[in-house]
């Protein structure tokens, strides 16, 4: 299969399962994972209609999108990678949303470079769903608080969740447990689910899916990581 056969089966699968759980498929967004891909091997997924786009690194978005920006001015760049202070210039100079706003610092950062910059980002809270020391994310307990605290004294417009639930364990009781905190902090949107789940994140509500592997192929982990 090329790369737009994998794309057009991704689709396809999408839809299937909004419809078989009686969702509408134009409510959820596929946002495809090019993280550690050089530029050219997302044309053809451009010239296929995609414009949802997801890197996991600051740096490599910024060398590797303009160009394809100057080409397609429609896409879509979603930062799905844990955020350093350092980069949050960069970050909002770059990202039309960023999802891994995971502690009062970094909000702290975000709302004072989005003052500066002029430029409104659209921010989800990345939760980490099973608190686990490796993965970045507030812990569960704590999100409602940091929600608070990025819309209260931060200023800051959050529209969502999203989270990586632990591999090799069912991820339907963390994608639950995340839909649960954003229904009662009013937060429409919810990433949630990548190449190996995201029918079950659809099941359970998820607004956005992040494919990767299964649209772009193999990847080379040693080049960076993250979301896949």
């Amino acid at each position: 299969m090329t790369i737009t056969d994998r794309l057009n089966a991704t689709r396809a699968d999408i839809e299937r399962a909004a419809r078989d759980c009686g969702r509408n498929p134009a409510e959820i967004a596929l946002v495809c994972v090019t993280k550690t891909f050089p530029a050219e091997d997302a044309v053809p997924l451009l010239e296929a209609g995609q414009r949802v786009f997801g890197e996991n690194r600051v740096q490599e978005a910024c060398a590797k999108w303009p160009a394809l920006r100057a080409r397609y001015p429609d896409i879509e760049l979603h930062l799905i990678g844990p955020l350093q202070s350092n980069k949050v210039k960069e970050a909002v100079e770059t990202f039309d949303v960023i999802e891994s706003v995971d502690r009062e610092k970094i909000a702290r950062a975000l709302a004072q470079e989005c003052e500066r910059q002029g430029k409104r980002p659209r921010l989800l809270i990345q939760v980490n769903i099973g608190e686990e020391p490796q993965k970045a994310g507030v812990p569960p307990k704590k999100a409602d608080a940091l929600i608070g605290f990025c819309r209260d004294e931060c200023g800051l417009a959050i529209e969502g969740l999203m989270c990586v639930p632990p591999a090799n364990e069912q991820a339907s009781p963390y994608f639950a447990l995340l839909a649960d905190i954003a229904r009662r902090n009013g937060l429409p949107i919810l990433s949630m689910g990548m190449s190996s789940d995201f029918e079950l994140a659809i099941q359970l509500g998820a607004t956005h899916v992040r494919v990767g592997s299964a649209i772009m192929g193999h990847r080379d982990y040693a080049a960076g990581e993250g979301q896949k």
